[in-house]
């Protein structure tokens, strides 16, 4: 691997002014063409690629501008204050490398690196409609001799539809938990016993499409396979949604800063028995208790993003930790700011109607905050066990 080259704050900075500019200009243009049509033009994507959007975190010998985590976050947050479509696009093109590179072939480095120029779109494919957290994975694949014959369903696909490849992940036949789990690089190209099934329509985050998958004995050559049988959990966990639960969280700090601007822009501009509503105690408060909340998440996310960075062992814990105080967060942020706007706000015309639709998404993305809640419990309960058998090993030792 070629070193990565010093970062430049100065050339950061103008970049995070042209997103800016971007996000506020023709990125609302391509927000209302979505919401009219219900799609995202292929133009749009080019347009992300030609702008160099999609390659932003990637390292230099991927094509990539090497932005370290913590500040390619500033940037997500920017995205994030537009169309929930144009924030996935963004996410999941400047994230998905990051979970194949450390087990990728040269063959698959080549299709990892056309995925950060933008050349080709990978799908995350993990979730399943009957099991929740990867461990209790129900689509299989049977070896025969060099290939995988893969049977199974996936749903709430991202990208599943119009995607170049599924980053598919799945389990040998007669295995259970990690063990036996495989990650899968399948093209989307009409494979035999493979169905794509569109479930684009969805309450926010329109124009991005999602699938549906059903595989009956698609046969996948093994060559396919991202590292060895049984690391099919480490690609898709460490690699992607660790670090995309950051992002993630970090995207709904970035939404609720739109939903707060657009608050306060309303609050000045509305009046109510001759005085601006924004003069108004109760309507102060929301905004102060709206500021506190996204200051205090915002806080929370960069200091997870950073114990992944440095490889901190509580990165895991950290990482949930943030997507659920930062999903709870947008959702009073982004309710505060709709009331704010009353009856107005309801109305498909307004800004805020969409940016409440599209907080939902987070809810779920990268899993629930009922599944971020486990992961942070068993984090605790396990450091409280070490430490009490730490403190009993040394108390043996002294006695």
């Amino acid at each position: 691997m070629s070193e990565t080259p010093a970062f430049d704050e100065t050339e950061f900075q103008r970049l995070k002014a042209e997103i800016d500019a971007w996000v506020r200009g023709p990125a609302e243009v391509w927000a209302e063409r979505i919401e009219a049509e219900g799609d995202v033009p292929r133009e749009l994507y080019e347009e992300l690629r030609s702008l160099g959007y999609m390659s932003l975190a990637a390292p230099p010998e991927l094509g990539g501008r090497g932005i370290p985590f913590t500040r390619y976050l500033e940037l997500m947050e920017i995205f994030s204050r537009s169309h929930g479509s144009i924030r996935m696009l963004a996410h999941v093109n400047n994230g998905t490398w990051r979970a194949m590179l450390p087990f990728a072939n040269a063959e698959q480095r080549e299709i990892i690196a056309k995925s950060v120029s933008g050349e080709v779109l990978v799908a995350f494919t993990l979730t399943e409609a009957t099991a929740g957290t990867g461990a209790d994975l129900r689509s299989t694949v049977r070896r025969e001799g060099d290939t995988y014959y893969l049977n199974g369903e996936k749903h709430l696909i991202t990208f599943g539809v119009k995607c170049d490849y599924w980053l598919l992940f799945a389990r040998l036949e007669g295995t259970s938990g990690s063990d036996g789990t495989v990650a899968l690089l399948v093209p989307n190209s009409g494979l035999p016993g493979a169905e794509v099934i569109d479930d684009s329509e969805t309450m926010g985050v329109r124009g991005t499409d999602h699938a549906i998958l059903r595989f009956t004995d698609t046969p996948v050559p093994v060559s396919a396979r991202l590292g060895e049988e049984g690391e099919g959990l480490k690609v898709a966990l460490g690699g992607f949604l660790l670090p995309s639960r950051v992002s993630v969280a970090m995207s709904c700090v970035g939404l609720a800063e739109r939903a707060q601007e657009l608050a306060i822009e309303y609050a000045l501009k509305r009046e109510t028995f001759g005085k601006k509503i924004a003069e108004r105690p109760v309507i102060q408060a929301y905004l102060a208790e709206n500021y506190a909340d996204i200051a205090a998440a915002r806080a929370l996310v960069f200091e997870a993003a950073r114990a992944f960075e440095n490889g901190a062992p509580d990165a895991g814990p950290l990482s949930s930790a943030s997507k659920m105080i930062a999903v709870d967060m947008l959702t009073r942020v982004t309710d505060k700011a709709l009331q704010i706007h009353g009856g107005q706000g309801y109305w498909h015309r307004n800004a805020i109607e969409r940016v409440y639709r599209d907080a939902r998404a987070q809810r779920f993305e990268e899993g629930t905050n009922e599944i971020q809640k486990t992961v942070v419990a068993r984090a605790v309960l396990a450091e409280a066990v070490a430490a009490k058998a730490a403190g009993a090993a040394k108390a043996e030792e002294q006695a």
